[in-house]
């Protein structure tokens, strides 16, 4: 058996589905990614990379073309936001990257966006239903996925509400979709979220950026 056939075969089964191994260890990997973000520990991007690498073989068994291109966008978003973390700024108590709110055009700009981006999604499936047999859902994942990423990658607290947004829609997609793990991964993303969420939020209130000199510093050294 090849890495791929490995990868989509059966490691047990939960709720009276089969669960995969990369749909098992994708979403294990994104859940460290997630709580590195929530530490604001640069490591969620590469972390979050890997994940993405083994969720593409997850949807690509289920037949999920929204969710192939999710996961290849969330790699490209992932290198993005790696290379933004790097130059950022840093708060001068850990020397983790500064969040804040995004200003108001910023987040018109997101929403304007997301609503966009899933009416040309969702249309492009459903009219090439090979792509997706649930359009609508697929496609709202597929780009609110990456307007969390953005935002996330511009140390937006918004990013967090834009997850909880795709976690109500990515639960029952993920049952319905036969990625039984996938479900129960979003549930806990769920708790991460709020968690991260009051985190980032609080963050707002004391994070101060340092000094440009140590934006070269490297970000691995500093304690997330």
């Amino acid at each position: 058996m090849n890495a791929l056939g490995l990868l989509n075969s059966e490691a047990f089964s939960a709720f009276g589905q089969d669960v995969i191994y990369s749909d098992l260890i994708g979403n294990v990997i994104g859940l460290a990614a997630l709580a590195l973000g929530w530490r604001r520990n640069v490591l969620t991007w590469p972390v979050q990379v890997l994940a993405g690498v083994v969720l593409v073989c997850a949807y690509y068994s289920a037949q999920l073309a929204g969710g192939v291109g999710k996961q290849l966008l969330v790699i490209v978003v992932a290198l993005w936001g790696w290379w933004q973390w790097r130059r950022g700024n840093r708060t001068a108590e850990d020397g983790a990257i500064t969040v804040r709110f995004a200003r108001p055009r910023e987040r018109a700009v997101l929403l304007a966006g997301t609503v966009a981006g899933t009416l040309a999604v969702g249309s492009l499936f459903t009219l090439m239903p090979e792509l997706s047999w649930n359009p609508w859902p697929d496609a709202y994942i597929f780009v609110g996925t990456l307007a969390a990423m953005t935002a996330q990658a511009r140390g937006l607290v918004e990013f967090w509400f834009a997850w909880l947004l795709v976690d109500i829609v990515g639960v029952p997609l993920a049952f319905s979709s036969g990625l039984a793990f996938s479900g129960l991964v979003y549930v806990l993303y769920l708790g991460l979220v709020l968690w991260g969420l009051r985190s980032w939020w609080l963050r707002t209130r004391t994070s101060a950026p340092v000094a440009s000199a140590r934006r070269e510093s490297p970000v691995e050294g500093a304690r997330p």
